[in-house]
């Protein structure tokens, strides 16, 4: 490259193409320029945006100024290499402002708006495991029990039987640990059913499933519990809908707490259900009864967490009787389900009086810390793309409220006036007496920290 910087004027950062300050390239450019445009750079810096050279790709989201929010930008582009992209390739999915061959582990693949993306998993990522029922895969057992691990999703059925559970001499298979049966814990929908006839001892419920939210039920039955007398209750409390297929829990001589349950409320399917529920006539006798905060819809088991829905309000499963609105931590509101929910962090405690009327930053009564519009923030928005002009800089006044910076701040301010600016090489705006032939003066700015001779001044015009 025949344009270097050691011919370049001092007021030049970068590369240049000619001696004049005003030949300087655009901070952007890598490598030379013919120009001063951040089109004229030989290579970019960061990223090539349909022929210029760009810090980053046009983002995913952009800045309201008049709803304060980030909202979708239409003109997004996504980072392709060091090349910014309307569409990925279509071997490629987006993850967040990349094109990515696979998405990370902790988010799965979707389609949305005919773009494949890749999404946060809201906990574990789906996975579909085989259930059992096959001639070789008749019952859960300890040897198949780890290929269970992580699962979602049961494509078929889980059975429980007696040679699962105590062992199969004859196929040489060892009794099932009742540890292994957590590996069930994030299990939250069976295809087809769940059919136990037999369960170790040492567990008295269920609620290694009590993940389970959706029995399908596509073929004859859906939920079976048979002959299992070490059973006191289901323990089934995220169940909530059962699709199709009959159900039978019989010959359970200690099963308790069931009997409670309006079955019919949680079947969605068309086929005539059969409910034949053995009812264990001592349950109430001996106080096996629901938990007092539990409604009249029942319970799968003892405790303020097994009930089908709660009489007063609920915190992350758990029927109580108040949510924090006046006192504990964190403070919370009630959602229309009852449901406690936690303020937002950047409401500001109050006492004796709610905090929040809802989960939104916008929903606080008093902000914590910023306030950017009706929202309350913790820092106010700092080089936040506008989608228009640039990048948005606020800066917080005494109130704590949020205000635009001077429109030339490329790096924040502390208050509203251009001297205000934080700059990278902060430009130290000086009135400078040089008293050249005729006795002129002039007003400068010195591009330097500190100016030290006239070759570092540029007049204001």
């Amino acid at each position: 490259m025949s344009m270097t910087k050691t011919v370049c004027a001092p007021q030049c950062n970068s590369r240049c193409f000619g001696t004049s300050p005003r030949d300087c390239c655009h901070i952007e450019c890598a490598a030379g320029c013919k120009g001063p445009q951040d089109v004229d750079c030989f290579a970019c810096r960061h990223f090539n945006d349909s022929g210029a050279c760009v810090p980053q790709c046009p983002r995913a989201l952009i800045y309201n100024k008049q709803t304060f929010q980030m909202e979708t930008n239409p003109n997004a582009k996504y980072q392709y290499g060091s090349i910014c992209v309307s569409q990925c390739p279509t071997h490629f999915v987006v993850d967040g402002s990349s094109c990515v061959s696979a998405c990370p582990s902790d988010k799965m693949e979707v389609e949305k708006e005919g773009q494949r993306k890749c999404e946060l998993c809201s906990g574990l990522c789906p996975k579909v495991c085989e259930g059992t029922g096959a001639e070789d895969r008749q019952t859960v057992d300890s040897s198949n029990i780890n290929s269970f691990i992580n699962c979602t999703k049961i494509q078929g059925s889980l059975h429980f039987l007696v040679t699962g559970i105590m062992g199969d001499d004859f196929r040489n298979i060892p009794p099932l640990d009742a540890k292994k049966l957590e590996v069930f814990r994030t299990v939250r929908e069976i295809t087809d059913f769940l059919n136990v006839q037999s369960w170790p001892k040492e567990l008295n419920d269920l609620s290694v499933f009590s993940s389970l939210t959706t029995i399908q039920g596509r073929t004859h039955f859906s939920l079976t519990v048979m002959r299992v007398p070490t059973l006191t209750s289901l323990g089934l409390h995220s169940l909530k809908e059962i699709s199709d297929g009959s159900m039978y829990i019989s010959l359970n001589s200690n099963l308790c707490y069931h009997h409670t349950v309006n079955w019919t409320k949680l079947f969605r399917g068309r086929r005539h259900i059969k409910l034949r529920i053995h009812y264990c006539v001592v349950c109430f006798a001996e106080g096996h009864v629901c938990d007092p905060l539990c409604s009249d819809a029942g319970c799968w088991g003892p405790g303020p967490e097994q009930c089908l829905s709660c009489r007063n309000y609920s915190r992350d499963g758990t029927c109580v009787h108040s949510c924090n609105f006046y006192n504990g931590a964190p403070r919370e509101f009630a959602g229309p389900d009852g449901e406690c929910t936690a303020c937002h962090p950047e409401c500001k405690t109050q006492s004796g009086k709610v905090t929040c009327t809802g989960l939104g930053s916008d929903d606080c009564v008093a902000c914590a810390s910023f306030q950017d519009g009706p929202f309350c923030m913790s820092s106010c928005p700092t080089g936040i793309n506008d989608g228009q002009k640039g990048l948005i800089f606020k800066y917080p006044d005494r109130k704590g409220h949020c205000q635009p910076c001077h429109h030339n701040c490329t790096q924040g301010c502390i208050g509203p006036g251009l001297m205000d600016c934080l700059e990278t090489a902060r430009l130290a705006v000086s009135r400078l007496v040089f008293p050249p032939a005729g006795e002129h003066k002039y007003t400068a700015i010195c591009i330097a920290v500190n100016c030290k001779s006239k070759s570092q001044i540029i007049p204001l015009l």
